[in-house]
């Protein structure tokens, strides 16, 4: 399935963001400042439309990523909750887990990160040299969750997972809301592309979306289409993940914490190929701008919008045309998998 129209969508049921409390908490951080928006006038006028703007993640917080948002708000509420914590655990592809052992080392904490089997060298050293303990296990993502759960009932630790139904889990998404503050204070636009994975930021963007009137697209991997399984199905479906070169949109299922504002919130979704997004991150090193695949996927669906036959009932639900400005979430930097 190339594109999907969320025939369910119910925006006016999406919960609103959840206050400017991590916003601010974001502010007073070391470093903080909000990524650039920067703008794609090139792509713009070949497709046609009215402005193609990009949010740049690829330098937050000293971190190439996006993930660190989520992560630091998450460490907050849960030393709020148990000031005794010493240790915090995590699951992860390699971008959550590194933030968390970032904000680990910030906060003079002990960190254990647990990676599924397969993960890239690069990403296990990237974590380890946060000063975290690296666990790389037998076994898919799914089951590195599963690990990191049972490390986090250990007493003195605590998970910060951005999957499940724990508190963690809610608050990642309340600590993502920070990126569409800033974005909403940037540039005017009237469309998101974003790309989804477990769908943390994706329900951060729908619960912005929302409120501000505008619709969301969401963007997956071929080979790891679970949100659009899920929205095809009207149900959480998990699905076989085979591998794909957007390692941080591999993930076979959604978050339950994430599912309901995925639901009622997201318009529609565009799946891409591997060879799609690499050509998206070729063109935006054209440009300047050094983005891994999972960012740069939000480009290749993009262009799927603008231009596939297969795309056409999504371009018309979303009112894609002439006078439209759509922003492009930019998830990530390169990363070890990019080819560099």
């Amino acid at each position: 399935m190339r594109a999907l129209v969320n025939e369910r969508v119910r925006p006016a049921a999406v919960p609103a963001p959840a206050g400017d409390e991590a916003s601010a908490f974001h502010r007073q951080l070391r470093g903080y400042a909000p990524t650039p928006v920067r703008e794609l006038t090139a792509v713009a006028a070949e497709l046609g439309l009215g402005a193609v703007l990009i949010k740049d993640e690829s330098d937050r917080l000293g971190l190439p990523a996006f993930k660190v948002l989520g992560a630091s708000w998450a460490v907050e509420r849960a030393l709020r909750q148990d000031p005794a914590v010493t240790t915090l655990v995590a699951a992860s592809a390699g971008n959550h887990g590194r933030a968390v052992a970032h904000v680990a080392a910030r906060r003079g904490l002990a960190c254990r990160v647990f990676l599924p089997a397969g993960s890239l060298p690069a990403r296990v050293e990237a974590i380890a040299a946060e000063g975290a303990e690296v666990v790389v296990i037998d076994g898919s993502y799914e089951q590195a969750v599963a690990r990191a759960a049972a490390a986090g009932a250990e007493p003195g630790v605590a998970e910060i997972a951005d999957v499940g139904q724990s508190g963690p889990a809610h608050w990642v998404i309340d600590g993502y809301a920070t990126l569409f503050a800033e974005a909403a204070a940037q540039a005017a636009f009237d469309l998101l592309v974003v790309p989804v994975g477990v769908g943390s930021l994706a329900a951060a963007a729908a619960r912005f979306a929302a409120q501000a009137g505008c619709p969301v697209i969401g963007v997956e991997p071929l080979a790891a289409a679970c949100l659009t399984a899920s929205l095809d199905a009207g149900r959480p479906t998990s699905i076989p993940t085979p591998g794909t070169t957007m390692a941080g949109l591999n993930c076979a299922e959604v978050s339950p914490a994430a599912w309901p504002a995925l639901r009622d919130g997201i318009h529609g979704m565009v799946v891409v190929d591997d060879a799609e997004a690499a050509a998206a991150m070729d063109e935006l090193a054209a440009a300047g701008l050094a983005i891994g695949e999972c960012g740069a996927a939000s480009l290749a669906a993009l262009r799927a919008l603008a231009r596939d036959h297969a795309c056409a009932d999504l371009r018309e639900a979303v009112g894609l045309g002439a006078g439209s400005r759509v922003l492009l979430i930019a998830t990530e930097g390169l990363t070890a998998s990019s080819r560099t």
